[in-house]
């Protein structure tokens, strides 16, 4: 069993994301950030710097309980806990899965983060924030439509990469905010994982 501490945020959907991959069995914990739960003491003890999402899985490697956090991690660990791995063994594939998954965790998932800050969640408006992070924005948008143009998913096939990025592209590419006008490749690859029933599962209801 694995317990998935969760919240409605684009991390928090890449882990459940992969867990409904995963067909491994899990339970939801919500930490409501809102309510401030992420500071609980306990909680910390899983995730020291406060952040969803985060895992404690009760047979982890031999068998001992073990816990985990930051998504790229996680996603990492599940893809290659998994029977149909979701993160391969192949070093070479491994490599081509990495520079992606890395992308996403690191780089695309944060600036989406000052995008929607500046663009959702300041409580003051700042043009020049939010014009730094909408060009920020459409240029990675059209870093993966023109890497997609070319490859079906960010690594040969789908994989914790496509898992990795797949939530802001679903947040942003909605019309209000990026959209997919100019990305008809990224809309593709979007459309085709949107079809996916983990996705189905994992964006809806958790209590």
């Amino acid at each position: 069993m694995i317990d998935l501490y969760f919240w409605i945020t684009d991390n928090g959907y890449k882990a459940r994301h992969m867990m409904e991959e995963s067909g491994l069995e899990y339970a939801i914990k919500p930490v409501n950030i809102v309510k401030k739960e992420q500071f609980n003491s306990e909680y910390l003890k899983i995730s020291p710097h406060h952040k969803i999402p985060a895992i404690v899985d009760h047979n982890g490697p031999e068998g001992k309980k073990i816990s985990l956090c930051e998504s790229g991690a996680i996603l990492k660990y599940i893809g290659s806990k998994m029977l149909d791995k979701l993160y391969p063994t192949d070093p070479l594939n491994q490599l081509k899965v990495d520079q992606w998954l890395f992308f996403g965790s690191a780089q695309f998932t944060t600036l989406a983060q000052q995008y929607g800050f500046f663009m959702i969640r300041s409580p003051e408006d700042i043009p020049p924030g939010k014009k730094h992070y909408d060009n920020v924005m459409r240029d990675m948008f059209g870093c993966l439509d023109e890497h997609l143009a070319s490859n079906e998913y960010m690594a040969d096939h789908f994989s914790v990469a496509d898992i990795s990025m797949f939530a802001d592209v679903h947040i942003y590419g909605d019309k209000k905010w990026i959209g997919f006008n100019d990305y008809p490749h990224l809309k593709r690859w979007h459309d085709s994982i949107e079809k996916r029933p983990a996705v189905d599962r994992a964006w809806g209801p958790y209590e």
